[in-house]
């Protein structure tokens, strides 16, 4: 078992290209074919303490016996990885009953780069302000959906449209809407059982533990970027909704459709393709 934390560790220290290739010690052909079995088999998101206490509401609404806990990686991380591990011991002792198996940890730090990093300034001059954080939650779901194709598994993830008063703009009736309608479109339920919870000490007493919003889970480098010096939030859903259909969604959908088609895409060259395209329209429509 220590073997498998410390390879578990450096996976996530190298962050490599993993989400359709996966090395056999952290899943197996054997362990994916065990998976396809279980009827009521759910991926979870494993992140903060909201990510726990999905996991826990969707057994008690939708009745799953086994849940596979998955970290997603973005390269903007940072803190302690023992946070992770951490979040999938409390699943397993707030659901003694449920089957919780071995965390998976993926992603695809190019795939994260092609969609919110290398085109910034382009789409600043094309849609009049910038935030990386709508686009990674999109990736943060969308790199599980080749898994949950394979698994024929649904995603559980822990959303929230209100934070207690607080505006997170990846967490919004808008940016919820459109990472599901990217899984809907590949036929993979993504599920967010704490949608419209707004009061902390109503997970907390789901959670059956104090355990405070953001606390002991890793943070992000870019976190509170879309928020002013005041702590003000002026980026308004409408904003976000045409960066959204012209160039986050399609972006995730045709990079989706090229892992379903065991392909490793180039992430930049595609990026480029899909912000062209949309250049090409808007200069046809004028």
């Amino acid at each position: 078992m220590k073997d498998h934390d410390i390879l578990l560790k450096n996976h996530f220290r190298d962050k490599p290209e993993c989400v359709i290739d996966f090395p056999s010690w952290l899943l197996s052909a054997q362990k994916v074919s065990e998976y396809r079995q279980m009827h009521r088999l759910a991926i979870v998101e494993m992140a903060g303490r909201d990510s726990v206490a999905a996991a826990i509401v969707a057994v008690q609404t939708e009745g799953f016996t086994d849940l596979l806990p998955v970290y997603a990686y973005t390269g903007t991380e940072y803190g302690p990885w023992t946070s992770v591990g951490n979040a999938v011991h409390r699943l397993r002792q707030r659901l003694p009953g449920i089957r919780i198996h071995d965390l998976v940890v993926l992603g695809s730090p190019r795939f994260w780069h092609a969609l919110n990093g290398r085109l910034m300034t382009e789409l600043i001059k094309r849609y009049g302000f910038y935030t990386p954080c709508a686009g990674c939650h999109l990736y943060l779901h969308a790199v599980r959906i080749p898994l949950a194709i394979s698994l024929r598994a649904p995603i559980v993830a822990g959303e929230r449209e209100r934070h207690d008063g607080a505006v997170k703009v990846n967490q919004t009736a808008t940016t919820l809407n459109g990472y599901q309608d990217l899984a809907r479109r590949f036929e993979v339920p993504l599920l967010f059982p704490l949608r419209y919870i707004d009061d902390g000490r109503e997970i907390e007493t789901i959670l059956g533990l104090d355990w405070k919003q953001d606390d002991e889970q890793l943070g992000c480098v870019l976190s509170g970027n879309y928020r002013d010096s005041q702590n003000r939030v002026h980026l308004t859903e409408e904003k976000m909704k045409p960066y959204l259909r012209e160039f986050a969604l399609p972006l995730a959908f045709k990079t989706i459709q090229a892992y379903q088609q065991k392909r490793v895409p180039d992430h930049l060259k595609m990026a480029l393709d899909v912000f062209q395209s949309i250049t090409t329209q808007k200069g046809l429509s004028k």
